[in-house]
């Protein structure tokens, strides 16, 4: 249902077409700091929610709704409709990010935490926290301390 190529260009994060993750995306709020990871590649970037999620048929993108784009998946657009099932769109600014064959990938039996969840804390992942800080160049206690 989702491209990371369309993340980046219209700076968004999305997941839904299940309660379960409309639920997951309602619970960022506007300021929230989270690291984007992509199954299969690795983390792809460090993010700032900007307007919290909504529905992506009321989804404003460069003064257009996003539906009215070209989208690399058009399957977004699935159950769009459906406040229950559809997918659930924030706005982000990428602090940084990179594109899925740079992403940032270490083992799990180095101490990593990653998770197939939609939000997931970091909180006392500090080998991971230390992770991101090194390969993205940035301080998230930092950036999570100013909003």
């Amino acid at each position: 249902h989702r491209c990371w190529g369309d993340y980046r260009r219209f700076n968004i994060i999305s997941a839904g077409q299940k309660p379960i993750f409309r639920n997951a995306m309602l619970g960022f709020n506007e300021g929230d700091i989270f690291a984007a990871y992509l199954n299969g590649h690795g983390f792809v970037g460090i993010g700032k929610v900007i307007s919290p999620a909504k529905p992506i048929r009321d989804v404003i993108v460069q003064d257009k709704p996003l539906l009215s784009y070209k989208l690399n998946r058009s399957l977004m657009a699935e159950n769009s409709d459906s406040d229950s099932h559809c997918e659930y769109v924030a706005i982000v600014e990428w602090i940084k990010s990179v594109d899925s064959t740079d992403a940032k990938r270490k083992s799990k039996k180095d101490g990593m935490f990653t998770s197939r969840l939609v939000r997931a804390s970091l909180d006392n992942q500090q080998t991971t926290i230390a992770f991101l800080e090194k390969e993205f160049g940035v301080n998230l206690r930092k950036l999570c301390a100013e909003t």
